[in-house]
């Protein structure tokens, strides 16, 4: 079966006698409770209903649904029952600052915001209601102040279904927003299902999902990837499937040690937070052939370590680059083999070959726009047919982008006479002395134990390294040591995980970051391609 109506997708592979299984680490929002499992049957019955409840809450055709409430897969559901009544999703992370949010929801004036009681109460403290920004708003888990609650809006029965034109707008997501305020990108069927998530729906050899695999998801559930992912993996019909809302590792250890997983697919955050599971006893990844990332590269040190607690003779790591308006770009396998050694900060950066048929990529000069020889770093341009329709808002912006008929990445690299592609930096982070994203592989790699390393550009001063480690706490020895070789660098701040500001996708918003510490964002890129 491959995907094609999300509104319907539930049923059709009920229907079809799909047999996963849903494991939960917590009850959805949309159905709070104790229940932890789930049925493919049992899910589609949830979408109905939720249909109904969307319904009678004022939604309907073409009408645009914002959705923002804790990290759970149940945005997916939520987004598929407005899909099933005619509406536009717009999935919305809830990690946005309550500011940002009022922007993005003006952008959107949906007719209904599906959203929480505490994320009302915290938007109305920081003195942005997102209440005002929309028609009528259902707080899934309660009564509030000028919104609906569940028991307004329980036992209306689902409308029929609504189908819409392969090109019109099925759902809306947002970039990460990195480097501030994140564009809203909205998605036709054409182009996220049929050129994206029928892609993923086919068992290849080795990197295709089986029946018998055991998969974990620990994701950004309201992101733009896992709507694809929703897509793929119910027609796929794996043995089971594990959602980690809050990647924890002692909430998580119990769920992944009760089914271990075969194949197991998080954001690089997810993967740094839960890397000290690989170190116990009898550990839940001994099992897992296939590891897969999506959203940034992962650090060397972290993808050996769980290709290393492996047993698997053949374990494989996917690696995808791309971005919420193309999907991904390019795809690089890694082995053990491929991450060794260590120290060297090798690897990483390099995102592999163009996705095979769909994908075309071009380097140019990022001031001149003119092409540049194979080998030679520039802007990354590329044209794919799954590239999304606008920015909701924003249509000079999205327009902007276009160069020639090209899209422009943002992001500088270089196009190897192999094919191969690697990333260097962000335009907007660019600096004239160094790769900032090779420098921080390279120090991860030289200094075991710490948990990420971040290079800041500044303008007319050498980068600042920002170290985070579990406790805070550097030894200057070591960090000698580390940089010896490199260009020069300011002293290290060191933080711990949770002092970084980060996207809901677990990604530093760089800007923000630098400053917080300095007092000022400036950078040495132009920022034309943000």
């Amino acid at each position: 079966m491959k995907p094609h109506d999300m509104g319907v997708l539930f049923d059709q592979c009920a229907e079809r006698g799909a047999a996963t299984r849903f494991h939960l680490d917590r009850p959805f929002d949309l159905d709070p409770g104790t229940r932890t499992e789930y049925s493919v049957t049992q899910l589609a019955v949830l979408v109905r209903d939720f249909a109904g409840r969307l319904a009678a809450a004022g939604a309907g055709p073409g009408d645009r649904v914002a959705i923002v409430k804790d990290n759970h897969w149940d945005y997916d559901l939520l987004a598929c029952a407005a899909v099933r009544i005619g509406a536009v999703p717009a999935q919305l992370s809830a990690h946005l600052p309550p500011d940002v949010l009022a922007v993005l929801l003006g952008r959107l004036r949906p007719a209904l915001l599906v959203t929480t009681r505490a994320l009302l109460e915290n938007g109305r403290r920081a003195g942005h209601d997102p209440a005002g920004l929309a028609d009528a708003v259902l707080a899934l888990d309660g009564p509030a102040p000028g919104a609906l609650g569940p028991d307004d809006v329980r036992g209306h029965d689902a409308p029929a279904p609504r189908s819409r034109h392969d090109d019109d707008p099925l759902v809306i997501h947002h970039t990460s927003g990195t480097t501030g305020a994140p564009k809203l990108v909205a998605h036709s069927t054409r182009t996220i299902i049929g050129k994206l998530a029928r892609f993923e729906a086919v068992r290849y050899p080795r990197i295709g999902l089986r029946r018998d695999d055991v998969l974990a998801n620990a994701s950004a559930f309201a992101h733009g990837r896992t709507f694809c992912w929703t897509a793929s993996v119910l027609c796929l019909d794996p043995r089971s499937v594990t959602i980690l809302s809050r990647p924890d590792p002692d909430l998580s250890d119990p769920l992944l040690r009760a089914r271990p997983p075969t194949v197991v697919e998080a954001l690089p955050a997810a993967y740094v937070q839960l890397r000290p599971l690989t170190r116990r006893l009898d550990h839940a990844f001994r099992d897992v052939r296939l590891f897969i990332s999506t959203y940034d590269a992962v650090h060397p040190p972290v993808l050996r370590a769980y290709l290393e607690a492996s047993t698997r003779r053949g374990a494989l790591w996917m690696q995808g680059w791309g971005q919420t308006e193309t999907g991904p770009l390019t795809l690089r396998f890694h082995t053990r083999r491929s991450v060794r050694p260590a120290g060297t900060g090798s690897g990483a950066r390099n995102l592999g070959r163009p996705v095979p048929v769909r994908t075309r990529l071009r380097v140019v000069d990022p001031d001149t726009l003119r092409p540049v020889r194979r080998g030679c770093p520039g802007l990354l341009l590329t044209r794919t047919p799954a590239r999304a329709l606008t920015y909701p808002g924003e249509a000079d912006r999205w327009a902007a982008k276009h160069i020639d008929g090209w899209w422009s990445t943002g992001d500088l690299g270089i196009h190897h006479r192999d094919g191969t592609v690697t990333l260097l930096d962000r335009e907007v982070d660019r600096t004239p002395q160094l790769s900032c994203l090779r420098t921080e592989d390279l120090l991860e790699d030289r200094l075991p134990g710490v948990l990420e390393v971040v290079v800041l550009a500044r303008p007319g001063q050498a980068p600042l390294p920002v170290v985070v480690t579990e406790d805070g706490t550097l030894d200057t020895v070591r960090w000698r040591t580390a940089v010896t070789g490199l260009p020069p660098l300011q002293p290290p701040t060191v933080l711990t995980w949770r002092q970084l500001p980060r996207t809901g996708t677990g990604k530093v918003r760089r800007g923000a970051l630098l400053r917080q510490l300095t007092g000022d964002a400036g950078t040495c890129g132009s920022g034309r391609w943000t």
